[in-house]
């Protein structure tokens, strides 16, 4: 079904609701109008562009509509990237064609072998197919060689050199890299979805070049205590999308595309206020003076569109990487969701989530923790400041010299001491850092920061050598922090 809609002024309905979907309601969780679906409860026009869509009645929050159709479709996509290159039914009418043979065994046949590779039957069509990653491979030492120069710092020409390849053998082999990455992660990330009943995540989202100014942003969700990294999206899509929009319109379909928007830069102000209650209260203003609210992108800032390929708005990928969330974190009891201050982070995770939060099975947190924060200290006096426009609740706490502050953004009160101990999205946020770190020199290569393309691989390549392969000060891998490996992967079983 279209979400299309004749434009009238004003108009009569939110945008139309996908496969139960419905994304647009007040998000101010005291209003009585919270997660209402009903347009009378809103002012609704599109007369004035320079004035919000929807107004709550009640509380006069003006929260920014979506496309639904167009969050459901990139929450699928993210869903065919992971799972592309898993052996599953490749007949398009049958009901087993989203399923992985390595994660739905129960769905398939072992059928033999094609050569060395294992081959399946469907038991629903009983088409048969082939894992093309099952068998031996044959680039493994060139991999690996590949591999070790690419994390040890090596340039893209260097590589080429001392391996005696050229760029295209080099993308070709991150590619297949990335592909078996991906089919290793599969196995462990489905005995997470299933067998984890009570998950806590710690998510961010920040420039993926942070030199580049290109609109490309970055959201990744981990596991909190154990730092594995269960999802991570941009806002980037590699295809020129002819049908990207100037100024978002979510009665419109494919309304998630971004066109290279005008140049109308304004100043950005980059005081950092001292102490960790005056940094939200500016943050709070700083979000507040955005054009929209929920897009990071709309703060005045000069945007270098990538050369080649589409943005996506970032609400869009934002609410997208939590839906994505949610339908694998299904079977779970109980989730808890660490983030930094950022609008859209809240937004798309009350939205999403908003069941949850009707019936107390998620503790959507705001952090924020001073340099010094050890964590795991207990807090002495807690301080309660209401801040911002919605008058959040925020909890403060002070040790020595340094400060930490949390906000339950579903409302609960009891547990504040808690929160102050336990909530962090460090383990996140270290991740994103050390991916910068690691390959500092790809990033921020000149050529590449308008062609974030290449660097989607390398994506896919470091979250599996992170969660499998990299150890702490323990000697423990994330995976095996959670009871999801008995030992380190080497970079051999890894690429086998």
């Amino acid at each position: 079904m279209s979400t299309s809609l004749t434009t009238a002024n004003p108009i009569e309905q939110l945008p139309l609701a996908f496969n139960g979907h419905q994304f647009n309601h007040c998000k101010t969780l005291s209003c009585k109008n919270f997660g209402s679906h009903n347009p009378q409860h809103y002012v609704l026009q599109q007369a004035n562009k320079n004035r919000p869509t929807l107004v709550c009645r009640e509380c006069g929050a003006f929260p920014p509509l979506l496309n639904n159709k167009d969050v459901v479709e990139e929450a699928t996509r993210y869903q065919e990237q992971q799972n592309g290159d898993l052996p599953k039914c490749t007949n398009s009418a049958c009901e087993n064609k989203h399923f992985s043979a390595l994660t739905h065994r129960h769905l398939y046949h072992a059928f033999g072998f094609s050569g060395d590779r294992q081959r399946y039957r469907c038991k629903a069509c009983e088409q048969t197919f082939v894992d093309r990653w099952s068998g031996a491979n044959n680039k493994h030492t060139l991999q690996q060689k590949l591999f070790g120069l690419l994390f040890t710092g090596y340039p893209v020409r260097d590589i080429c050199r001392r391996l005696e390849i050229n760029p295209k053998t080099f993308y070709d082999q991150l590619s297949h890299i990335a592909a078996r990455c991906r089919r290793q992660l599969a196995l462990f990330d489905e005995r997470l979805f299933k067998h984890q009943h009570k998950v806590q995540l710690a998510s961010n989202i920040k420039a993926l070049q942070e030199k580049s100014m290109n609109g490309v942003l970055w959201v990744a969700s981990a596991e909190a205590q154990s730092g594995y990294v269960v999802a991570q999206h941009i806002n980037y899509h590699q295809d020129n999308i002819k049908t990207a929009q100037i100024r978002h319109d979510a009665y419109q379909d494919t309304a998630r595309y971004m066109a290279m928007p005008a140049l109308h830069p304004t100043l950005i102000d980059t005081f950092i206020p001292q102490g960790i209650l005056a940094q939200v209260d500016t943050t709070y203003r700083k979000i507040f003076s955005r054009s929209n609210m929920e897009n990071p992108l709309s703060d005045g800032r000069i945007i270098n569109y990538p050369a080649k390929g589409t943005l996506i708005y970032p609400q869009y990928t934002v609410y997208s990487h939590y839906l994505y969330l949610k339908q694998m974190f299904q079977h779970s009891d109980y989730l808890a969701v660490f983030m930094p201050q950022e609008t859209l982070l809240r937004s798309a995770c009350v939205s999403v989530f908003i069941e949850h939060i009707k019936n107390k099975r998620i503790d959507p947190v705001y952090v924020i923790e001073g340099d010094l924060w050890q964590h795991g200290d207990k807090p002495v006096t807690v301080d309660i400041v209401l801040l911002g426009w919605w008058q959040d609740r925020w909890a403060f706490t002070h040790l020595d010299n340094t400060s930490k502050g949390i906000c339950h953004l579903g409302g609960e009160t009891s547990k504040d001491k808690q929160w102050l101990e336990h909530a962090t999205y460090r383990a996140i946020s270290s991740y994103q850092n050390r991916f910068h770190d690691q390959f500092s020199q790809l990033i921020n290569e000149p050529r590449r920061k308008l062609r974030p393309a290449g660097l989607l691989p390398l994506l896919d390549i470091y979250r599996a050598w992170h969660n499998l392969c990299h150890q702490d000060k323990f000697s423990l891998t994330p995976a095996q922090r959670l009871g999801l490996a008995s030992s380190p992967i080497t970079l051999e079983q890894l690429l086998s």
